[in-house]
């Protein structure tokens, strides 16, 4: 596999755990506790990457509630 191969892989497996915790914290109110990083630029990002996820989340919630493959129960 190549180094870009790889690279794209991590990536989307990034945002896949984004978006989990996002669908986490929309659910359960739980979400991670960015107060507890001291450095304040890993604090920046960290809380950057989060977004991805709840806008990850939010677009596929809407493209699967437009769908006629997905319905609510």
């Amino acid at each position: 596999m190549t180094m870009i191969g790889k690279a794209v892989h991590i990536g989307v497996d990034l945002v896949l755990v984004s978006a989990f915790l996002a669908g986490v914290k929309r659910n359960t109110g739980l979400t991670v506790d960015l107060d507890q990083i001291e450095n304040e630029s890993v604090r920046y990002y960290s809380g950057k990457y989060l977004g991805v996820g709840e806008k990850v989340f939010d677009f596929s919630s809407a493209y699967f509630s437009s769908s006629d493959y997905f319905t609510r129960k």
